[in-house]
């Protein structure tokens, strides 16, 4: 597990929207990891827009997400919550369900998903990641998210879909 924030990627000039998906449930650290994406993104993406949607808790992140997809196509999906464990496996099947239901819709859609749906022990790791500032996931969510745009941009400068002539840089 890194210990560190990522580097911040180079920033991002063009408009682009972005759409976080974010968990209401342990909504103290849910919250802290929107406000932290929003704030890295602004930084990062100025010309951004950020539109947010809120569910209730982290099994409804991943259809929640597929929806925006389908009416939308942001340059990227930012999904955000926290699954805190408990004495029964019912943490672990949420987490891994989450997990491999953004994976498919990314792999699916050809859309960026960064999942920054936590599955953590205590509160005292998700203060950690979603308040502190040393492991800050959702600083690191915006970052992944800059990069994947960044890299998905210059997808489409050197090989568009439509068939067209790459422009030469």
């Amino acid at each position: 597990m890194s210990t560190a924030l990522p580097p911040k990627p180079r920033m991002i000039g063009p408009r682009v929207r972005v759409c976080i998906v974010a968990a209401k449930y342990n909504e103290q650290f849910a919250d802290a990891l929107v406000d932290n994406v929003v704030e890295e993104i602004g930084e990062l993406m100025p010309s951004t827009r950020i539109d947010l949607v809120r569910v209730p808790g982290a099994f409804e992140v991943p259809v929640a997400a597929a929806a925006v997809l389908q009416r939308q196509k942001p340059a990227c999906v930012i999904a955000l919550g926290v699954i805190l464990k408990g004495a029964t496996a019912h943490a672990d099947l949420v987490a891994r369900s989450v997990t491999d239901a953004l994976q498919n819709l990314a792999v699916s859609t050809c859309v960026p998903v960064i999942n920054e749906v936590l599955l953590l022990e205590d509160e005292k790791q998700a203060y950690a990641r979603c308040i502190g500032a040393n492991l800050n996931r959702g600083k690191e969510a915006a970052r992944a998210a800059a990069a994947m745009v960044d890299v998905f941009m210059e997808l489409d400068r050197t090989m568009p879909l439509d068939g067209s002539t790459p422009v030469k840089s």
